[in-house]
């Protein structure tokens, strides 16, 4: 076809281009190339339902069709193949522009950093004031997090503790326990609610995020024993080899403390543990013997130990993990900022958890910001980490593989 009559048979639609979204274009690339809605969904950290409206919006947008769409098959339509290569060079360009300017400005991660700020620079000292206030900014800055909007949540008792169910489908049960951050002297489930949302998203599965008692009310053992109680009540509706457990921070220490007891108590494990910036340096930050005592913020961070240690000797391997013998635990997938002071502690565990024949998958991501991933609404690095933690779960449980309704 010659120019002139390839001009002549293409239709005009100068207004198209500024009704489409990049969200309907990053939509289509994504089932373009993964031909799958369910895969595509869960990379761009969307339901089935609303990418398929994505879609529908570009169709309507463009007036054809783009896409195939039977019970087992997604095709693409010659339109679709036309749209795909331009689209990816067009999205690449876009991409290539943005990394360059945040690599320059260091925007985002400023922006985390910020909405750290009244945390880290919280009080140290023993009074229920400085308490307070270290819970109300911990929680005001969770609250900066969108809750994703294909979502619901649903409180629920589990075991005695109660907790939050965060789903896409609320009618199946969770296949994951988020134990969260905050130090064990604060978060919570409410405040992890869009955090939730978002890994319920990258795993494709609901996620149970208990309200486990808090330091120094309740210190250890009573957030270990909370944990096991959510994890037991779990494996009344979905089998071991269906679940993931999962922390951060905080709360990553008390995962591997629910996985240890789990193990010791004769227990079924799950299938597998994510671990997001873990901070298991607890002997050490007792003993003032921790590269973390050369941090700024090392007084707050002991204050919080001490509260949840309340005294105990730190040779139980269910208070610090670090002490255990860790054989027989499930695969690990850890994700560590360059940046954050904890990386030390969490590198070690890495190594000690592989040389005892645990299945370790250590990540690194070049970011300064302790526990990035729970930026993931705005923070590239974040995004990335949040789709690793959905392939490696993936490679545990089987794609579409699916627990059975309640």
């Amino acid at each position: 076809m010659s120019e002139s009559n390839e001009s002549a048979d293409v239709l005009a639609l100068s207004n198209t281009p500024d009704a489409i979204e990049l969200r309907h274009l990053r939509a289509f690339v994504a089932v373009a190339e993964e031909l799958n809605f369910g895969r595509a969904a869960s990379r761009l950290y969307l339901s089935q339902p609303a990418l398929s409206r994505q879609i529908r919006a570009l169709e309507r947008l463009l007036g054809c069709d783009l896409l195939r769409r039977s019970t087992h098959r997604v095709e693409l339509t010659l339109a679709g193949e036309a749209l795909l290569d331009r689209t990816r060079t067009l999205l690449a360009d876009l991409d290539s522009a943005l990394v360059t300017a945040r690599s320059v400005g260091g925007e985002l991660v400023g922006r985390a950093n910020r909405m750290w700020a009244p945390v880290a620079t919280g009080r140290s000292d023993r009074g229920q004031e400085s308490l307070t206030s270290l819970r109300s900014a911990y929680e005001q800055m969770l609250a900066q997090a969108p809750v994703p909007p294909d979502v619901v949540v649903v409180p629920l008792t589990c075991g005695g503790v109660p907790a939050l169910q965060v789903a896409a489908d609320a009618s199946r049960p969770p296949r994951v326990l988020h134990l969260h951050g905050g130090g064990f002297v604060m978060g919570s489930a409410y405040g992890y609610r869009g955090f939730a949302g978002a890994l319920a998203t990258s795993i494709g599965s609901g996620v149970l995020v208990p309200d486990y008692r808090l330091a120094p009310e309740h210190p250890y053992p009573a957030a270990v024993d909370d944990a096991v109680s959510a994890y037991l009540w779990m494996l009344e509706q979905v089998p071991a080899d269906q679940l993931i457990v999962s922390g951060d921070s905080g709360g990553g220490a008390l995962a591997l403390s629910l996985l240890l007891a789990l193990r010791d108590r004769g227990h079924p494990m799950p299938a597998g543990a994510v671990l997001l910036c873990p901070g298991v340096d607890m002997t050490e930050i007792v003993e003032g013997t921790s590269p973390l005592a050369e941090h700024e913020n090392f007084g707050m961070l002991a204050q919080c130990v001490e509260w949840y240690v309340a005294g105990q000797p730190t040779d139980d391997p269910l208070l610090d993990p670090m002490n255990a013998d860790l054989a027989g635990l499930p695969p690990m997938l850890i994700q560590l900022a360059s940046g954050d002071p904890v990386a030390v502690g969490a590198r070690q565990l890495a190594e000690r958890a592989e040389q005892q024949g645990v299945q370790v998958t250590m990540e690194l991501y070049a970011v300064e910001t302790h526990i990035f991933q729970l930026f993931w609404s705005f923070l590239p690095e974040a995004q990335q980490a949040m789709a690793k933690v959905g392939e490696f779960t993936e490679r545990l449980l089987g794609p579409g593989k699916v627990s059975r309704t309640v």
